[in-house]
C-alpha cells in the first residue's frame, strides 16, 4: 500500500486501461454505434459514465477496502479513472485521425466507371474529402460557422474533437470518483479505514 493509494487501485488502473481499449475499439470502429460512445441523443458520454462508475467502485473492491477513509477511497477511484480516461482519449483521437487522414471520398467522390475512368466529383485524400462530405451533407452548418474551405474545416473539426475528447476524459474521471463515493456509502457501516483480510 502506497502513501496515497492502495496497491489494488494500481491494478484497477491497468484493468481500466484494458476496459477502455475493449470499449473504445468495439464502439469507435463500428460507425453506426459511435453515438453510444460519445453521446448524441443527450449531452454526455454514457459509456464513459458507466465505465467510470464501474472502475471507481472496482478500484476499492480490488483494494479490499472496508469503510473509509474517504480520501483514500476517492484517491483509489480517481487513479483508476484517470488511467481509463487517458486511454479513452488516446483511442478517440487516434481513430478520428486515422479515418480523417484515410478518407478517399468514396462512394460519393473519386469514383470510376466500368472502364476505370474517373468520374466527378473529386476530392483530395484526407481533410479535403472529409470537408467535401460535410459540405454536401451539412452546408448550412458550415456556412453558419463561416467555413468555406478544407483548411478552415480542418481547424474547426479538430477543435471539436479535442473538446469532445477532453469532456470524455473529464466525464470518466468524475464518474470514477462517484463510483468511489458509492463504494464508501455502500460500506458505510464498516469500520473507518479498515481493509478486508486478503
Amino acid at each position: 500500500m502506497s502513501r496515497f493509494v492502495d496497491r489494488g487501485a494500481i491494478t484497477a488502473a491497468y484493468v481500466g486501461i484494458g476496459m477502455a481499449v475493449t470499449i473504445g475499439v468495439s464502439f469507435l470502429l463500428v460507425i453506426p454505434i459511435e453515438a453510444i460512445f460519445i453521446g448524441i441523443i443527450a449531452p454526455g458520454f454514457p459509456v464513459a459514465w458507466l465505465a467510470g462508475l464501474t472502475i471507481g467502485y472496482y478500484a476499492n473492491t480490488r483494494s479490499n477496502r472496508q469503510g473509509g477513509p474517504w480520501r483514500r477511497i476517492i484517491a483509489n477511484a480517481t487513479l483508476a479513472g484517470v488511467a481509463t480516461a487517458i486511454t479513452f482519449i488516446i483511442l478517440f483521437l487516434g481513430v478520428k485521425a486515422i479515418f480523417f487522414a484515410a478518407d478517399n471520398g468514396y462512394p460519393d467522390f473519386n469514383r470510376v466507371n466500368a472502364a476505370r475512368e474517373p468520374i466527378p466529383p473529386f476530392c483530395q485524400l484526407g481533410g479535403d474529402c472529409v470537408f467535401s462530405r460535410y459540405y454536401v451533407s451539412q452546408p448550412d452548418e458550415l456556412a453558419a460557422a463561416g467555413i468555406t474551405n478544407a483548411a478552415e474545416f480542418s481547424t474547426f473539426y479538430w477543435n471539436q474533437q479535442l473538446t469532445a475528447s477532453a469532456l470524455l476524459g473529464l466525464a470518466t474521471v468524475v464518474t470514477a470518483a462517484a463510483g468511489g463515493a458509492v463504494f464508501r456509502l455502500s460500506n458505510g457501516t464498516k469500520p473507518e479505514g479498515t481493509r478486508a483480510a486478503a
